[in-house]
């Protein structure tokens, strides 16, 4: 993570604060995300410095103007005039970090051999926030690799009951 995206964000976090906008912020953010990652053309666009700079900001305002607040699109103007536009997702990234932790929200990726049931995800979700004090946003990915069991990675742990795990485990010993 860079300095610069690091600044950049805690700006925009703290504008937002000051306007008690910063779910709405988010949102833009994540709208904004969404729409460079589906056309990575646009961001190549945006960090060509052989295209006038007044095209690639008129091409901004025609894109978002209607669609996030002024603010967020003079965050985008700027990235792109100081030639940081490639440092957005990184900015965005600092910016629901920081969300998140105002709002004690954490974001949880659970990994099971089957499709978990709504009953399950419902008392794992509770499970999790009663344990960390937070209220969680889940991830549930599949993966039959695992055999079966969990793995949950939240908060910068993994806990890792996998039944592919525990083989490995009784390998490494019967190994030694």
């Amino acid at each position: 993570m860079s300095e610069i995206s690091n600044e950049y964000a805690k700006a925009l976090f703290m504008l937002a604060g000051e306007k008690d906008l910063r779910e709405d912020y988010k949102n833009a953010l994540e709208l904004i995300s969404g729409v460079f990652d589906e056309n990575p053309v646009y961001t190549e666009f945006l960090s060509t410095f052989a295209i006038p700079l007044d095209e690639r900001l008129n091409a901004l305002d025609a894109a978002f103007s209607n669609a996030v607040p002024r603010d967020v699109l003079s965050f985008l103007k700027i990235l792109c005039e100081k030639k940081h536009i490639t440092e957005f997702a990184e900015c965005a990234k600092l910016y629901y970090e920081m969300y998140n932790e105002l709002d004690k929200i954490s974001n949880a990726r659970v990994t099971s051999a089957l499709e978990l049931t709504e009953e399950e995800k419902a008392a794992l979700k509770e499970k999790l926030e009663k344990t960390s004090g937070h209220k969680m946003v889940i991830e549930y990915i599949v993966d039959k690799s695992i055999i079966g069991g969990l793995i949950v990675e939240a908060d910068g742990k993994i806990m890792d009951s996998s039944l592919k795990k525990h083989l490995k485990d009784v390998k490494d010993v019967i190994s030694k």
